[in-house]
């Protein structure tokens, strides 16, 4: 049986090495559109930042030592351009040829790209970048080797943003964030996200809130914002979300469903025959409310790459889709979410209670012992526990991957005093 995958990193990888270890007869050949297969995506604002000194310690394996391990046909620089559902057929363009492959079993595993808000002057700029890849942050680092810029603006407070703007900080440079929604960090509550909002300030961070980016002048160095106010940058970085990359997947007729990602039942099949999807382009459910969802995080992708690796083995696996439990390092802070925030069960007009308590990250007499702000939701008749978030400069991830690991086993908050 000859299994195609397209796309590595997380979710490809992930299905290839285990498809192996299940079958060592099935010819696996793995499809990179980029230079590189596997690489930590985690890790490349800490190589801005210089926290991680060997380029090399980004790349996880290479071509060669997967072949030679586990004996896989791994191709770089060679895209996918499209695919023939009916024949079984995908056509491959690389730098010297375009060739067409046939499967038995096909895996999308394309991930997400950023997502470019329409604005002018934006094709002119010379000073702006995106974080999603290896070529992505070595354009970033060059730039910053030959032009030492000193400032710097942030447009989006999410994760990779935060971690950008805290490795441009390290790099010398007087940074600006700028943020379409009401605070910074969207996915956390408004008052979970005051004290991220506090550690910005605290290291010299400008925040505007509220506002986009409406334009850019003088090739990039001039950021136009909605209410009129000009910042001055010598690099920009953009980091306003990803969508899902489905332009190969498209030509598969294979269904889409929320906010253009692929549609997976709980084995993974699209609704083409033996075409299977995973990763940062799948629609998945939100295991707490069944509701569909995306979420674009490493983890969720490689235990997706391994469970269609098993389906496909005729392994019993079923997705049960994901919470989203996510953590972020914001200068000493950490902040940490699982499951849903008050926002989304306001919207879904669900019952809940919060509470809101501080502890210590070990026994208060014992120095150094830092405090932990945290707030759960739940149900207050069933106790069923909805989500949690954390800030805090140590044991965040402890008390977080606890209440994860509650939700997923179906604990009630009734449940969490007796662990």
């Amino acid at each position: 049986m000859r299994i195609v995958i397209i796309g590595g990193v997380a979710g490809g990888m992930s299905a290839a090495t285990r498809l192996r270890r299940l079958d060592e007869r099935a010819e696996v050949i793995v499809l990179e559109k980029g230079p590189y297969v596997s690489f930590a995506n985690c890790g490349l604002p800490y190589y801005v930042a210089g926290e991680i000194d060997e380029r090399t310690d980004l790349l996880v394996q290479t071509p060669e030592a997967l072949q030679a391990r586990f004996n896989l046909d791994v191709r770089p620089n060679s895209e996918a351009i499209s695919i023939d559902s009916d024949n079984k057929e995908v056509v491959v363009q690389t730098d010297q040829e375009t060739y067409t492959l046939g499967y038995d079993k096909l895996i999308l595993s394309p991930g997400a790209k950023p997502f470019i808000p329409p604005a002018n002057g934006l094709e002119e700029a010379e000073n702006i970048f995106t974080l999603r890849s290896v070529p992505d942050v070595d354009a970033i680092s060059n730039f910053i080797h030959i032009h030492n810029p000193k400032k710097a603006v942030v447009i989006g407070a999410g994760f990779i943003g935060l971690e950008m703007a805290e490795s441009l900080v390290q790099r010398g440079m007087e940074v600006t964030i700028v943020e379409k929604a009401p605070h910074v960090l969207p996915p956390f509550d408004e008052e979970m996200a005051a004290y991220v909002t506090k550690e910005l300030a605290a290291n010299g961070v400008r925040l505007y809130t509220g506002l986009a980016a409406e334009s850019f002048e003088e090739k990039g160095k001039i950021v136009v914002l909605e209410n009129g106010e000009r910042l001055e940058s010598d690099i920009t970085l953009m980091s306003v979300g990803v969508k899902p990359e489905t332009t190969v997947a498209l030509t598969a007729g294979v269904e889409t469903g929320l906010r253009g990602g692929i549609v997976v039942n709980d084995q993974y099949e699209t609704s083409q025959k033996d075409i299977y999807a995973v990763g940062d382009a799948i629609v998945v459910k939100q295991q707490i409310n069944e509701e569909d969802t995306m979420i674009a995080l490493a983890s969720p992708a490689n235990r997706q790459g391994r469970q269609v690796a098993d389906v496909i083995s005729g392994l019993e696996r079923k997705n049960k889709g994901s919470i989203g439990t996510a953590i972020v390092r914001v200068f000493k802070m950490a902040a940490a979410a699982t499951g849903l925030n008050e926002r989304q069960l306001q919207q879904a007009d669900e019952v809940y209670e919060v509470i809101h308590i501080q502890g210590k990250s070990h026994a208060g007499y014992y120095p150094n012992a830092k405090t932990i702000v945290l707030k759960l939701l739940f149900h207050p008749t069933t106790g069923k526990i909805y989500g949690a978030q954390a800030i805090g400069e140590d044991g965040v991830d402890k008390r977080i991957d606890i209440i994860a690991t509650a939700i997923k086993a179906g604990m009630t908050v009734q449940d969490l005093p007796e662990l």
